[in-house]
């Protein structure tokens, strides 16, 4: 991963990291042979960047962690959830442009 922000979310550490944590995560569900996941990482890197400090961002392989994926429901990639309070606040399913996770960031941080 290209950005120093964007988080490597597990099976292991997705309680502690996401569930858990004190300030909103956004997590891309997504797997290396899905090729709209692909086109959508330069857009979660610039919005770690964007909110850093702010927003927790980062990414989930679901080919990796199955237990999460599947608690989640996540049938389709590439799946953006934003949670906030360690609840799933939105959810994005399908390519979508940075507008649309800037506004639901910005709404969750109160900006």
């Amino acid at each position: 991963m290209a950005s120093a922000n964007v988080h490597e979310f597990t099976d292991d550490n997705f309680q502690a990291e996401v569930l858990s944590s004190d300030q909103p995560v956004l997590v891309d569900f997504w797997a290396e042979w899905c090729m709209p996941c692909r086109m959508l990482a330069p857009t979660i890197e610039e919005l770690a960047d964007d909110f850093a400090g702010k927003v927790k961002v980062g990414k989930f392989d679901i080919d990796q962690g199955k237990q999460v994926a599947t608690q989640f429901g996540i049938s389709a990639i590439p799946t953006v959830i934003l949670f906030v309070d360690g609840k799933p606040a939105k959810k994005f399913v399908g390519l979508k442009g940075k507008d649309d996770f800037a506004a639901a960031l910005n709404e969750a941080v109160g900006a």
